[in-house]
């Protein structure tokens, strides 16, 4: 592709540039080339699509399409008819291949799966197209397992035994001699290993490793979940002996060594139960009238040295995780909760963001370094909302004047491009066995908001300050939390399905598709179809990362974002402290290639405790519903696919699926582009967005499922 016929109007994202630098490979299957060269092929001079070039020769070199025959030097690896990708498993046992090779999906009968699993990295045999919609193909190598264990219910019977698993990822139950039950009893939740996988055989053989306890009991079901994703419940000893050794009381030395904040107004935000306080914002008016805003954030590098066994467990989980009853830490609780919580009426050593603004928000001096603090006062966000809406309280004049700015940035920052997209959380009200009584919603308010605001400044702030050079080999090795461009195929088929309800979505500059989605999502407001809406938008955005090769934040319209404001619970924001401290002491660039793979595999990790989230949440969901078959509620359908229609109850969010099967007056036919399915015959319709009234037919809580059946369906004209 030359410079003349690229259109210059809005940049290329990621998936683009991955298949424009597959395709010169492809092409060239006999040459090599290195990272400049594929830019000159491809006419790629800017240098956000320069760094997507090296994030795309990284990607394909992990999944065997390329090959780096020495550093920098790549090579085309793939023989033609084979490529790799990642299995997604069916509700029916069929899976698909998603890859980044070819824009088609992979279709694959169950018998072609050749055991890969949800998660897998596999290399694929295409087919010879017999049908001109469908790519059909069969897995051949099974390159990276996502896992080897699973979790589920043990059941015996006689002689044999099997695991069920808990989930969908797994749709196969798993063999145990007798001899690898390791004292699992009938009925118990435990954690299988899988040790056979034998070609012809349907099922694996495997071994338990742990067993969990019995199945139904709160404690033993969030401790599943968590074996199911591979993630911790507890430290080890020896990581729990290390926090306890860490020397409490803070030296003069230190004291004197760091800017001193202790006696400026200071307090934290943060929810009603939290127990650790990673920020904290301070606020000062100086004798220009100009106000002196601090961002102050624990610092936790200070107590944790690199490469020890403290740093390397944090490193290894990445963040912590919230399920519905409790958090999984990243660190131990002596120095997320203690040592590093920033405590009202408590020195705490922090290291700040420091910011002069005028009244008008706009930033005159910033300043970046190592401080201590004592908090004032510790607000929980509905105290800190309350002094907002009445302007009476504690440092009411403090938090209005915070307010004040925080709106003005707001408004700076949806004018260059930001989107507003706001979510709702489902939050349960649970008794002292983990059995949630009821369900509610929460949504950000201003208090939220404005931590928000001044955490987003602080974060572009300190990226900028290290990324953004006149000279850009000047710039040094950084930690970004980058954001692609949506893909354009996924907006494009958005737009064309919000069209049946009266929105559009402008396709100019990535400014403009901003502006036009923040302009939908004003529209939708109190709109029935208001979540369904929002979600396909989400579904159509990439999905946020780190990398140290910086392409911007679409989402938040920042040409350099990164993550420097909650280092209790993200490694990343580790990474960040002390890479700036580094650069603050004038120390050289680290290297880049080190720094990449601790990126991606934070990345993996915030995808991974995402996923065992959304299962404890969905756990719950089930496991309040449990009491509820056969009541008929009101509900929206939410999803829509081959084997079934996903409908989500109005008034509490809870979300199963009427099974195609029990649609038994026609015979029903999935259409993707939109998103719906409907009857070869009487052409009778169920669409995203319909309401629809359902009645609880049955629910399986390890399965974390609902089945549900149509009462009666409404169209939303």
């Amino acid at each position: 592709m030359s410079k003349k016929t690229r259109n210059k109007k809005q940049r290329l994202n990621k998936k683009a540039v991955k298949g424009l630098v597959h395709g010169l490979f492809s092409n060239n299957p006999s040459q090599t080339f290195n990272y400049k060269q594929v830019c000159s092929r491809l006419g790629i001079e800017e240098e956000v699509e320069k760094q997507l070039v090296i994030l795309s020769l990284q990607d394909l070199t992990e999944f065997k399409v390329l090959d780096e025959i020495y550093t920098g030097k790549y090579k085309l690896c793939s023989p033609k008819g084979y490529v790799n990708g990642i299995v997604e498993l069916k509700g029916n046992g069929e899976g698909k291949i998603v890859s980044d090779e070819i824009s088609d999906e992979i279709f694959i009968s169950q018998k072609n799966l050749n055991h890969a699993l949800t998660g897998d990295m596999v290399k694929v045999y295409l087919y010879a197209r017999r049908r001109p919609d469908l790519l059909e193909g069969e897995v051949v190598e099974i390159i990276k397992r996502t896992t080897n264990t699973f979790v589920g219910i043990v059941e015996i019977s006689g002689t044999y035994a099997f695991l069920i698993p808990d989930g969908r990822n797994m749709p196969y139950d798993i063999f145990i001699p007798q001899k690898n039950l390791n004292g699992a009893k009938n009925g118990q939740k435990a954690i299988v290993q899988i040790e056979e996988w034998p070609r012809k055989s349907k099922s694996p053989l495997g071994k338990v490793i742990e067993v969990l306890g019995n199945a139904g009991e709160n404690n033993v079901d969030m401790h599943a979940i968590l074996a199911e994703f591979n993630l911790p419940s507890k430290f080890a000893k020896d990581i729990e002996k290390a926090a306890e050794q860490i020397p409490t009381k803070i030296s003069s030395g230190e004291i004197s060594a760091r800017c001193d904040f202790r006696n400026v107004t200071t307090f934290t935000i943060d929810p009603e139960d939290a127990k650790d306080f990673d920020d904290a914002l301070s606020l000062k008016k100086l004798d220009n009238g100009n106000w002196e805003v601090g961002v102050h954030i624990a610092d936790v590098t200070y107590y944790m040295s690199e490469n020890s066994i403290l740093d390397n467990e944090a490193y290894q989980r990445a963040t912590s995780v919230y399920l519905v009853d409790r958090v999984v830490p990243m660190l131990p609780e002596k120095l997320s909760n203690e040592l590093c919580s920033l405590r009202q009426n408590e020195d705490k050593l922090t290291f700040s963001a420091v910011f002069e603004l005028n009244n008008d928000a706009k930033l005159i001096n910033e300043w970046f370094g190592r401080t201590i603090i004592n908090s004032n006062r510790r607000f929980n966000y509905d105290e800190a909302q309350k002094i907002i809406e009445t302007g009476k309280g504690d440092f009411s004049s403090e938090i209005l004047t915070l307010q004040s700015l925080a709106v003005k940035l707001r408004n700076i920052r949806f004018k260059n491009g930001a989107i507003g997209f706001e979510k709702v959380e489902v939050k349960f009200k649970i008794d002292e066995n983990g059995k949630p009584l009821s369900v509610y919603f929460k949504e950000s308010k201003d208090s939220n908001k404005l931590i928000e605001e001044f955490m987003l400044l602080a974060n572009k702030k300190v990226a900028e300050f290290v990324g953004k050079k006149k000279d850009e080999k000047a710039a040094k090795t950084f930690i970004y939390r980058i954001h692609d461009q949506p893909d354009s195929e996924k907006l494009r088929s958005f737009a064309n399905y919000i069209k049946t309800f009266g929105y559009k979505v402008n396709f100019g500059s990535a400014q403009a598709v901003a502006g036009s989605i923040n302009k939908l999502l004003i529209e939708l407001k109190g709109k029935p179809e208001k979540t369904f809406i929002e979600n396909l938008a989400i579904r159509a955005m990439a999905k946020a990362e780190y990398s140290v090769n910086n392409i911007g934040h679409y989402g938040l319209g920042f040409s350099y974002y990164t993550h420097f404001t909650s280092p209790i619970r993200r490694y990343p924001d580790m990474m960040v402290h002390r890479l700036l401290a580094h650069y603050l002491a004038k120390g050289k660039s680290v290297n880049a290639n080190e720094y990449e793979k601790k990126c991606k595999h934070s990345s993996e990790m915030e995808q991974v405790a995402a996923n065992a989230e959304r299962a404890s949440t969905k756990y719950k969901q089930v496991e309040y519903m449990s009491d509820k078959v056969g009541q008929e509620f009101d509900g929206v359908i939410s999803g829509v696919t081959e084997w079934g229609i996903y409908v989500e109850i109005i008034e509490n969010k809870c979300e199963g699926m009427i099974s195609l099967r029990e649609l038994d007056d026609d015979f029903y036919i999935f259409d993707e582009k939109r998103y719906l399915i409907y009857g070869k015959h009487k052409n009778k319709q169920y669409r995203l967005g319909d309401s629809i009234r359902i009645i609880v037919v049955k629910i399986n809580i390890q399965k974390r499922f609902l089945d549900f059946k149509i009462v009666i369906p409404i169209r939303y004209l």
